[in-house]
């Protein structure tokens, strides 16, 4: 089957290579090389071999790569494109990560959609990456991308608060809270919401219930910079009364 320029390859749930409405199925080695080589801008033929098949001798791992390279489908648009020692996904392959990085970054850098869109909260609290696939560069990936989500959500909430569009970052900045209960800067933007919409005793609640789950799971109480967003913007006799001066 040929490959043409609307080919998709998501990495995001299960392994998936599409061109238009069709499913483009490759073998096992073939979606391992295609999802290494989208995580990464760009890998040597050497390294590439030795991480896809790292038990096997060097001589081994590369006839593996050349016989991998071999069966992808063939097309217009090849999936891979080489450059001397070089691999790397072909440009025209729109790869569902490379989306997801950008649309963090952007986040991070402060740039979120105007008051008519949406934010792009359904990409930033998707599937995980290739879930199930228990390979070292396919876990170390994984966690950069979960990580990456974390901080875009924290970051998309803050700005839509300043924004005042305070109904849209109290559901980002919960939807940070439920992908990881026990992280402390979702919570802090949930609380910052309270507080910037005048619900004093909601941000009150959520810090103690936040603090209680902190003490029964980890032993530890909320950071200062958490005691201190509440004190430094509630009347001392209340911040006082619950313990957050």
């Amino acid at each position: 089957m040929n490959v043409t320029p609307s080919a998709q390859l998501r990495l995001l749930g299960r392994f998936r290579l599409e061109c238009g409405s069709r499913s483009i199925e490759l073998c096992r080695n073939g979606q391992r090389l295609l999802a290494l080589l989208s995580l990464r801008e760009s890998v040597p033929r050497t390294v590439l071999a030795g991480t896809l098949w790292p038990e096997v001798t060097e001589e081994h791992a590369r006839g593996s790569l050349r016989t991998t390279l071999w069966k992808l489908p063939r097309g217009e648009l090849p999936l891979v494109r080489c450059c001397g020692d070089v691999l790397m996904v072909a440009p025209a392959l729109r790869v569902d990560i490379h989306v997801l990085t950008r649309t963090a970054l952007s986040v991070m850098a402060g740039c979120v959609p105007a008051p008519y869109h949406r934010p792009p909260l359904r990409l930033l609290t998707g599937e995980d990456l290739l879930p199930g696939w228990d390979e070292d560069w396919v876990l170390l990936e994984r966690e950069r991308l979960r990580q990456l989500r974390l901080h875009a959500l924290d970051s998309l909430a803050e700005t839509l608060i300043e924004q005042g569009r305070t109904a849209l970052a109290m559901e980002v900045a919960w939807a940070g809270v439920r992908a990881e209960p026990l992280r402390e800067s979702a919570h802090r933007v949930v609380v910052s919401v309270h507080l910037t919409e005048g619900n004093v005793g909601e941000a009150l609640c959520h810090y103690a219930m936040f603090r209680t789950l902190l003490n029964e799971e980890l032993g530890v109480e909320p950071s200062p910079r958490f005691t201190r967003l509440l004190a430094e913007r509630l009347p001392p006799r209340i911040a006082a009364g619950h313990h957050v001066t």
